[in-house]
């Protein structure tokens, strides 16, 4: 048959088994925010039903990943001294190995040779002539561009006559490489082009033509198929979350499996081609690719039984860090009850435990609470005058409530209207390179001009009515009641101060794709700022109060709710639609200077003897320099996520490595809050701790490389390092790294819940992802009594710690 001739019909179908291990295949996949929107995602999360050592195994033979250390950061861990025998053989009796030292030891000194799976192009790119395009490089690289131009909504492009509709993706594809002529070129393989003519019109016609093409049977087609969805991992990511957008407003869309199939048409092109053109070369890798499915199997296991000692020192590091909490926490005295003059409350983020430390520093009768970011209000963000609407909660969750000002803020709509055109042109896909060089002298002082000017406190003072809307009708108030009692319930504040702080938290830097993962995760990427301001409009308003009285909880007619911002950039704290007494500036004020000095170690040391205003200008000066690729850590280091009343803690120096989430289990009725803890900010702290950790243990593909070559892909769907390759998920290198040391320790979350035993063994019963995340090892749960004992929840038991 010519490269000429029009595809035959299929010839076969997909059987029902056939269907499964494709499908199963593709859900493996975890979504990816776009920028805009980025939140901190667990990248195994639709693999957390199986064991993270099976995972870890699987990943390692089908794509060459690592979920864990390289043996030499295991054997400096042990020279520092921050693992021990000690360690080392509770680990080993957590796992339920039996390991003796000796062994663990000398996993540390012989590297036994693994192979990994090798796809097609893997094969013929270890003998390709180097002068010639690698096929794996070319492929990932055109799949990579096609989906950069498909899927950006800024200007859709590629053989798109209408653009007010999604075209199908491998139609789309098919399209485009069918007119691409220069890829023979490329290649430098004659008439290479002509064999994307004889590929089927349709997605599964392609599958199934490949399948009997490359003779795969039934147990080799899903770790086949996976193995080609990690290599465009970047872009399955992007596709998974639109499938979770689909799934989550109830628009079903899901790609994957058209992705999969232009994956897949690349290997059948190689291989017809080389059939045809190259016999001799064909001859050889037929050869090959029979031993790569053979042997995949035992590959695996051998993979697994290398990794095994392995999983002993990452478990012993993490016997480690919980043995030196439990310690903090059992030596830390309860905090006696006193009277509260001023209330905070902060979002469970880590980088709030610092601040409340300051906070609390300041005076006995300032009592701060930990409660989800979002503050309990399932938001949708709309701007007055606009049509762009933003979520502005958990990516887990779907928006109740419309939320706009009754009336835009002064020049807002200005300043979008020229925000959106900058940023339309600059983060468009064809400008990453040039953009700076099209805007030559323009860019150059508007980049000099940001040099020279401080980080200022944005001007949202103005006071602002906000509306509130459902399903196109304004909230009554019996709904707004609802929600607020909703929110004072989980919050579980028993008497309040005259002045309670609603302290969102938003991050200010400059220059960096990546802004939103340094925002409020809980508000979806988003500064938390139209939360609490929003929810202090709601619990100030009397006629709502007086409907919460109702239900039960009754506020003091003295106490005013108050809307905040902590910038975690600056740890400066800005207060909306208010003003506060001399006493209580003063007290955040100092706070703001505690929090800094107690930053300076891991943000520039050598200014630990300047004065608190040197810091703080220094401080104003990084968070607006344009230039600074680590303007702050974010999350980094995040171990631990603690389920108990503040009281318990706030003694304790957590050293911003803690989630905490005020929690009394007396006042839970039929421990319903506990249940929304354990399957939401539980859910979501998890996500956080496992994108940090992998894009340490591997940040070539669960992070995002070096920030300073990021360019925006279409608009805001994610980054290329550099012009083109797979687009990158996960954290950069500069955010998890100072140069000389990881500044994020690769441990599992360590979750401790402060209530009785029954109400934890029910719900993780009840809920599969909770489950799945304890029983698989994708997380450490604890439990943490009135007596200040401690136990581990391990095998469906409780293990004295």
């Amino acid at each position: 048959m010519s490269a000429q001739q029009p595809s035959p019909a299929p010839l076969f179908s997909l059987s029902s088994t056939q269907q499964q291990a494709i499908t199963q295949a593709c859900q493996y996949i975890a979504p990816n925010w776009p920028l805009d929107q980025m939140i901190a995602v667990n990248p195994f999360w639709e693999m957390r039903g199986l064991a993270i050592e099976d995972v870890a195994a699987r990943l390692a033979t089908l794509a060459n990943v690592d979920l864990l250390m390289p043996r030499a950061y295991y054997r400096q861990r042990w020279a520092d001294g921050d693992i021990t025998d000690a360690h080392l053989a509770m680990a080993n009796s957590q796992l339920g190995y039996d390991f003796t030292p000796e062994q663990l030891h000398s996993a540390l000194e012989i590297a036994l040779p693994q192979q990994h799976w090798h796809n097609i192009a893997d094969l013929l790119d270890a003998h390709r002539p180097a002068h010639k395009m690698a096929w794996r490089d070319e492929i990932i690289h055109q799949i990579s561009q096609f989906c950069a131009a498909h899927y950006q909504k800024l200007r859709p492009m590629l053989y798109r006559d209408d653009v007010s509709s999604m075209p199908d993706l491998y139609q789309h594809w098919l399209s485009v490489i069918r007119a691409d002529k220069g890829i023979s070129i490329v290649m430098d393989e004659a008439g290479l082009h002509e064999y994307f003519q004889q590929l089927p019109e349709t997605a599964d016609e392609l599958l199934s033509q490949s399948l009997r093409l490359l003779e795969l049977d039934d147990d080799m087609l899903e770790p086949y198929a996976h193995a080609l969805l990690l290599d465009i991992n970047g872009w399955a990511s992007w596709v998974a979350y639109i499938r979770w957008q689909g799934r989550l407003y109830q628009q079903p869309q899901d790609d994957m499996l058209q992705l999969l199939a232009i994956r897949m048409a690349w290997d059948v092109v190689i291989w017809r081609y080389l059939k045809a053109q190259h016999a001799s070369t064909f001859a050889v890798l037929h050869e090959q690719w029979q031993c790569e499915k053979q042997h995949l199997p035992e590959r695996t296991q051998a993979f697994k039984a290398a990794q095994k000692p392995l999983w002993v020192w990452a478990k012993a590091l993490e016997v480690n860090y919980q043995q030196n909490l439990h310690a903090t926490l059992k030596a830390a005295e309860p905090a006696p009850p006193s009277e509260s003059a001023l209330q905070a409350v902060f979002c469970i983020d880590v980088r709030s435990e610092v601040m409340r430390r300051a906070l609390e520093a300041q005076s006995e009768h300032i009592h701060t609470f930990g409660f989800a970011g979002f503050f309990g209000l399932p938001l949708e963000y709309q701007p007055a005058d606009s049509a762009l609407k933003r979520p502005q909660l958990p990516g887990l969750l779907k928006p109740v409530i419309k939320v706009s000002e009754a009336q835009a803020p002064k020049g807002a709509k200005r300043k979008r209207h020229f925000s959106a055109h900058w940023q339309g042109w600059s983060k468009a896909a064809p400008s990453s390179f040039s953009m700076v060089e099209s805007a030559g002298w323009m860019y150059a002082l508007k980049m000099l001009k940001n040099s020279f000017k401080r980080a200022k406190q944005a001007a949202h003072n103005e006071h602002i009515e906000w509306q509130l809307h459902k399903d196109d009708h304004n909230l009554s108030l019996a709904q707004q009641a609802e929600f607020a009692y909703g929110v004072l319930k989980a919050m579980g504040i028993q008497r309040y101060a005259p002045k309670v702080l609603l302290v969102g938290h938003g991050s200010h830097t400059t220059n960096n794709l990546h802004a939103a993962g340094l925002e409020c995760g809980a508000c979806g990427g988003q500064s938390g700022e139209v939360n609490v301001r929003v929810l202090a409009q709601l619990l100030n308003d009397e006629k709502v109060r007086e409907q919460v009285a109702s239900k039960g909880i009754t506020i003091p007619s003295v106490t005013e709710f108050v809307a905040a911002l902590h910038n975690t950039t600056t740890d400066h704290i800005q207060i909306f639609d208010s003003e506060l007494d001399e006493q209580s500036r003063q007290w955040l004020d100092k706070a703001t200077n505690t929090a800094q000095r107690e930053r300076l170690i891991n943000i520039a040391p050598e200014l630990k003897e300047q004065s608190d205003k040197d810091i703080d200008k220094a401080y104003l000066n990084r968070a607006g320099d344009w230039s600074q690729v680590r303007p702050e850590w974010g999350l980094a280091n995040n171990a631990a996520f603690i389920v108990a009343p503040r009281s318990w803690t706030r003694n304790a120096n957590l050293q911003g490595r803690s989630f905490l989430h005020d929690y009394h289990w007396q006042h839970d009725e039929a421990f319903r809050t506990l249940e929304l803890i354990m399957t939401a900010p539980m859910i979501v702290t998890n996500w956080i701790n496992s994108q940090y950790t992998a894009s340490v243990t591997d940040n070539y593909k669960y992070g995002s490389g070096n920030k300073v070559l990021h360019n925006a892909v279409g608009g805001n769907i994610g980054i290329f390092e550099g012009n083109g390759g797979d687009l990158r998920i996960g954290l950069a290198m500069q955010s998890i790294h100072n140069g000389e040391r990881w500044m994020h320790e690769p441990l599992r979350l360590s979750v401790y819940i402060a209530a009785p035993r029954k109400p934890i063994e029910s719900i993780y019963a009840r809920h599969e992802s909770v489950k799945s995340l304890v029983d698989n090892r994708w997380l450490n749960l604890m439990r943490w009594d009135d007596n200040g004992q401690i136990e581990r929840f391990c095998d469906g038991a409780w293990q004295t710690c």
